[in-house]
This record gives C-alpha cells, sequence and structure tokens, in this order.
C-alpha cells in the first residue's frame, strides 16, 4: 500500500481563500478600515513579495502588521531601525560561549515569518542592505555559511512619509525587491469616529487576543493559495497589455528611471494572486490596473523638473494606464 498523500483538490484551494478571506474580518477586530492595505499583505505572502508601508505616524501600520501575523498564525518580530542599528542586530551573529573557544551563531530577528522593519529609513545604507539577501533568497549568510530562513518569509517595512531629517532614502536595488508600495491613508471620519468609539469601550490594541483575533488561516492555507495562484491564467493579450505597460514607464518624458524586467515579472504575480483572491480564474486587464500602482510606483523616479511642478508617481502611473490601450 503507498503512503503517498492523497492528491490536492480544487477544495482545498476554495478552504485558503475562504480562511484568508477571514482573515480580514478577524483584523477589523482592532483595526477599523484598511481592507486594500490586509489584502495587500495577504497577496504578498501567497506570491512570496515584500511590502513597504508608508504613512505618517498614528495610522496603525505596525499594529496592522501584528494583527495580520496573529490572523494568520504567523510568527512575527519587530525592529526599530534607528541610525545605530548594526548588520549583526538583523540577520544575528557568532558570538563566544562562556567557555571561551567555542564560538555559536546567534539568530537575529529576521528569522521569523514576518519581519516588522519599522522606519526602515531611519537606518544607514548599510544596515538596509543587510536586508537584501534575506529578501530576495530567503537565506543569511554569516562567515560564509548559508542559513535558511522560515517558509513563509515576509518583510513588512515602514517609513514616514513627512519626516525626512535624519533618515536615508532606500537605494533603488532594495525597493525593487518590495513587490508592493501601499500607502496607508487617514481613516475616513465614519472610520475615525468607530476607532475612537472602541478605545472608549476598552479596546487595548496591543492585546489582540483579548479583542477576539483568533487565526483562522496559517502556513497550510498559504500553500494552498500559492498553488492555486500559480494556476490562475493569463492570456497572450493580458500578459502583452502588461509589458507595454511596464515598456511605458521608460518612455515616458516624466520619467527618469523606469520599471526594470523584475518588476514586469512582479506585476503578473500581483495580478494573479489579486484574481484569485477575487474568485477568478483569469486574469483580466481589471486586475492588472488594480494591482500597477502599487506595484510600479516606487520602481520610478520622476525627473526633477516634474518633481519640482508637483507631480507624484501615482499621477505619473494614472497617466499611462489611460494612455496604454487595453486588450478587448
Amino acid at each position: 500500500m503507498s503512503d503517498a498523500p492523497p492528491p490536492r483538490t480544487d477544495t482545498d484551494a476554495e478552504a485558503a481563500r475562504a480562511a484568508l478571506g477571514a482573515v480580514r474580518e478577524e483584523i477589523a477586530k482592532v483595526v477599523i478600515g484598511q481592507d486594500g492595505v490586509v489584502t495587500g499583505l495577504v497577496t504578498a505572502l501567497l506570491v512570496r513579495g515584500h511590502v513597504l508601508l508608508e504613512g505618517v505616524p498614528g495610522v496603525a501600520k505596525t499594529l496592522l502588521v501584528t494583527t495580520s501575523a496573529a490572523a494568520l498564525d504567523l510568527d512575527a518580530r519587530r525592529v526599530q531601525f534607528t541610525p545605530d542599528l548594526m548588520p549583526a542586530d538583523v540577520t544575528g551573529q557568532r558570538v563566544l560561549e562562556a567557555d571561551g573557544r567555542t564560538f555559536t551563531f546567534r539568530e537575529g530577528p529576521v528569522f521569523t515569518n514576518l519581519l516588522i522593519a519599522d522606519e526602515i529609513n531611519r537606518t544607514p545604507p548599510r544596515t538596509q542592505a543587510s536586508l537584501l539577501e534575506a529578501m530576495q533568497e530567503r537565506q543569511v549568510s554569516v562567515d560564509g555559511r548559508a542559513r535558511a530562513l522560515p517558509d513563509p518569509f515576509l518583510v513588512v517595512a515602514t517609513q514616514n512619509p513627512v519626516e525626512y531629517e535624519g533618515t536615508y532614502p532606500l537605494p533603488e536595488a532594495q525597493l525593487d525587491r518590495f513587490l508592493f508600495k501601499l500607502v496607508v491613508p487617514y481613516p475616513s471620519v465614519e472610520e475615525e469616529r468607530r476607532v475612537v468609539e472602541s478605545h472608549h469601550r476598552g479596546l487595548d490594541p496591543g492585546d489582540a487576543a483579548a479583542a477576539g483575533v483568533r487565526a483562522v488561516a496559517g502556513s497550510a492555507e498559504l500553500a494552498a493559495g500559492r498553488r492555486a495562484v500559480a494556476s490562475v491564467r493569463v492570456e497572450e493579450p493580458v500578459r502583452n497589455y502588461l509589458v507595454d505597460l511596464v515598456r511605458a514607464t521608460r518612455d515616458a518624458p516624466a520619467i527618469e528611471l523606469g520599471v526594470s524586467p523584475r518588476g514586469a515579472t512582479m506585476l503578473l504575480h500581483a495580478a494573479k494572486a489579486w484574481a484569485w483572491l477575487a474568485g477568478r480564474a483569469y486574469v483580466s486587464p481589471d486586475e492588472v490596473k488594480a494591482v500597477a500602482k502599487p506595484t510600479l510606483r516606487h520602481r520610478i523616479q520622476l525627473r526633477p523638473e516634474v518633481e519640482l511642478e508637483g507631480a507624484s508617481p501615482d499621477a505619473v502611473l494614472d497617466g499611462l494606464l489611460a494612455s496604454v490601450p487595453v486588450p478587448r
């Protein structure tokens, strides 16, 4: 008798989609609004991407991530990036044992499922670069030895868009390794009233369990979701549309540096995951449009004179989305 596991079925994918959809309901017990950001985090986990969250202080960026980890039953560790943070503080280092002769490797906080790099642009480039190997190869090399990181592994970095004193802009090579740059906005009037009401009733944002947040999905659901996303169809006209959109960023007069081929593949994978989460077995141009700005806004560099005129990456991308012909 064979001990081989039974073949995977569509039921696995449906159950995984339902479980991942329920994550939003759990997070809403603590974080009000921000459904788009939550969907972006789940999408990133499905395609093994990383996320850069940008928003002013106090809009629940870190709380959103820690609550997501609780709902997804993932281990999460937070690192406050500061000017004196060293690479070894993130990746780990060899330490001398009490016997004075033996060195052992002590893992850094990067050895987790979900690493929160809080205010990543406040640490020097050398420390920022310590995450490059982890983000790309999902491993850390110390003293010539590669150590694998847990699976799943996701870096969620945060940064403040309005405070630049004492910050170090992320290099293009690192920005290109983030699947999404998600903007965390202020809540609406009604959402903010609900936030105040929940705190008035005694909500403790730091205690997800007390707020009733349950783990409704985990590694198994993510693995099933990844298999399903890989099978989502993308017909040639849609693939060509995606490529045309990326190439348009390289020819646009307002853009000094356009999107790389890596960005094109990231856009493809993001669109497939977005379609699957919405219940589709194929990608339409609508899914490409839905994820275009989060996937591309941090991969383009505007010309200085265009920035001086007040243009933003999102505004330029809106223009390209309106001008690139959409397949029918």
